[in-house]
C-alpha cells in the first residue's frame, strides 16, 4: 500500500475510533453580561468545543438572547461540526429563574424526546414531586449513531444546596419514572448536584437511594474538586450512571473534571470570571473502538 493511501486510511479509521464526549458544566449566571464578555466567551467556547454534548446549568436569560449567542458563536468557532441546542422552560419557584441547556453537535447525536418533569407519562412523577426540587430536572433522549450504547436518556440537575440530599434522593423516583416512559435503563443523571462538603452528611448520604442503590455508578469520587477555587475542595458536580449497556459503554477512566484553569494557564480570577465550578466529563465507547488496532 502506497504511503499516501496509508495515511488516508489511518485518518479515516480514527475518525471511526473517536469517543464521545458527555459534559455537564455550571456555567454560573449565565447570561447577557457573559455573553457580552469576549474574553469570558472565547474559553468557553473552548470549553464546549471539547464536548459532543454538554449540559450547560443555571442559564439566567430573560431575553433569551445568550444562548443563542453562544451557539452561533461556537459554530463559527468550529467549522468542523455543527451545534444546536435544547432548552428546558425558566425553572424557580420564586423570582430566581434558571434553564437547563443542553448543547450538542448535531451531526454527531439526535435529540428523540424530551420532558420537563414530572411530565412522565405512566411514571411515577406527579404535581406533588415538583415540591421537592427547587428546580425540576430536565430529561433529553438521544440516539447517538457512532457509540457502542446507541440511545441513553440524559437527566441535567441543578440542585438546592440546602436542600441537596433530599433532592438527590428524589432522582431516584425520577428515574423510575423514565424507565417506564421510554423502556430504557441507559440514564445519565449529571450536573451540579451540590453533592460534597457542608451539603451531605455521611450519615444522611448512605440512605440516599440514588447512593445506596449498587445499580447506580457514581463516576465523580467524592475525593475529587469540581471547585475553582484554591481554597475550597468538593466535588460538587457529578455524573451518575445506570444500565448495564451504558455501564459498560464507558471508556475506563475517562470520568472526572476538566480543569480548564490549568489546561488555559488562567488565574484563579481570569477562571473566576468564566465561572465557580469545573465542568466534569465521562466518554462513551465507540463502535469500532478496536478497528483501527486490527486493521494497520
Amino acid at each position: 500500500m502506497k504511503w499516501p493511501v496509508l495515511v488516508t486510511c489511518f485518518v479515516g479509521l480514527w475518525h471511526i475510533a473517536m469517543s464521545l464526549k458527555i459534559c455537564a458544566f455550571n456555567v454560573q449566571s449565565f447570561g447577557e453580561a457573559k455573553a457580552n464578555n469576549k474574553k469570558v466567551m472565547g474559553i468557553l467556547i473552548k470549553i464546549l468545543a471539547r464536548c459532543d454534548l454538554c449540559l450547560i446549568q443555571e442559564v439566567r436569560d430573560a431575553k433569551g438572547e445568550a444562548i443563542p449567542t453562544l451557539v452561533k458563536d461556537l459554530n463559527s468557532f468550529d467549522k468542523s461540526h455543527a451545534y444546536s441546542y435544547v432548552e428546558s422552560k425558566r425553572l424557580g419557584k420564586k423570582t430566581y429563574k434558571e434553564q437547563y441547556v443542553y448543547i450538542y453537535k448535531k451531526d454527531v447525536l439526535q435529540v428523540r424526546e424530551h420532558c420537563q418533569y414530572p411530565e412522565i407519562e405512566g411514571g411515577e412523577g406527579t404535581n406533588n414531586d415538583t415540591e421537592v426540587f427547587s428546580r425540576e430536572p430536565f430529561i433529553v433522549r438521544f440516539h447517538s449513531p457512532t457509540t457502542l450504547v446507541k440511545d441513553f436518556v440524559l437527566v441535567g440537575q441543578h440542585t438546592c444546596p440546602k436542600t441537596a440530599m433530599k433532592e438527590i434522593d428524589e432522582l431516584y423516583t425520577v428515574f423510575n419514572g423514565i424507565c417506564k416512559k421510554w423502556k430504557t435503563e441507559n440514564v445519565v443523571i449529571l450536573g451540579d448536584l451540590n453533592a460534597a462538603c457542608s451539603y451531605i452528611t455521611i450519615k444522611g448520604f448512605r440512605a440516599v437511594r440514588l447512593r445506596s442503590d449498587p445499580k447506580f455508578r457514581w463516576l465523580i469520587g467524592d475525593e475529587q474538586d469540581t471547585t475553582v477555587r484554591q481554597k475550597t475542595h468538593c466535588a460538587y458536580d457529578r455524573i451518575v450512571i445506570h444500565g448495564r449497556e451504558m455501564i459498560s459503554g464507558i471508556v475506563p477512566d475517562s470520568a472526572k473534571p476538566f480543569n480548564f484553569k490549568e489546561e488555559f494557564h488562567l488565574t484563579e480570577d481570569e477562571a473566576l470570571e468564566v465561572s465557580d465550578h469545573f465542568p466534569v466529563e465521562v466518554d462513551l465507547k465507540p463502535i469500532h473502538r478496536y478497528l483501527l488496532r486490527h486493521e494497520l
